[in-house]
């Protein structure tokens, strides 16, 4: 049985088909592709150095990993969304920490390229994204790009010399899920104004 359209499932669900095809045009179009790569390293790299798991290195070539590795690989450092290290690469000027934090960060970056992807596509196809000449993608995925650094809170307040209480800390380990469901949200929002057929 189908749901009819007018309804707020199939209108949502209608609103994530035309985002699955909205977001496999962004992958056909070269420089929107180049968007979001190019927005994912980025992200994935000030992710990681924020969280001190990239750093300049003392030069030489090493890779350490530690005993019971696997065993420490969902091990909790400082939160339920932090994660212990279990190896560490040095290469030359850098040197990289492993742990679980960086395929979290790695599907984080993944919707931050995802969503400027889409926008930077909504921006130079406005037509096909029904939003005229208005800005109105653009503005969508402002919020999303900014929850997308609610990850590293705890450690951006340290950087900056704030004073944190401990229920401030507390709020920030459950910055990450939000985070992520405002990044899919603006994904959905932005993708669903998307018209298939103009693309």
């Amino acid at each position: 049985m189908s749901t009819p359209k007018s309804s707020p499932l199939g209108r949502f669900g209608d609103a994530v088909s035309r985002t699955r095809v909205a977001s496999t045009e962004v992958l056909r179009h070269r420089d929107a592709t180049a968007v979001v790569v190019g927005t994912a390293v980025g992200y994935l790299l000030i992710y990681l150095y924020a969280l001190g798991h990239l750093a300049p290195g003392l030069g030489g070539f090493d890779v350490t990993v530690v005993q019971g590795a696997l065993g420490k690989l969902f091990r909790p450092e400082l939160g339920p969304f932090s994660f212990t290290p279990i190896a560490r690469i040095s290469a030359g000027p850098v040197t990289y920490l492993f742990s679980l934090n960086t395929l979290l960060g790695l599907g984080i970056a993944a919707l931050v390229g995802l969503n400027l992807g889409l926008t930077y596509l909504a921006w130079r196809q406005p037509a096909a994204c029904g939003i005229g000449s208005s800005s109105s993608g653009f503005l969508a995925s402002i919020p999303a790009v900014l929850s997308g650094t609610a990850c590293c809170g705890p450690i951006v307040l340290v950087l900056l010399g704030i004073q944190a209480s401990g229920i401030v800390v507390t709020a920030f380990q459950f910055l990450l899920p939000v985070a992520v469901v405002l990044l899919l949200g603006s994904l959905v929002l932005v993708g669903r104004q998307v018209d298939p057929a103009r693309l």
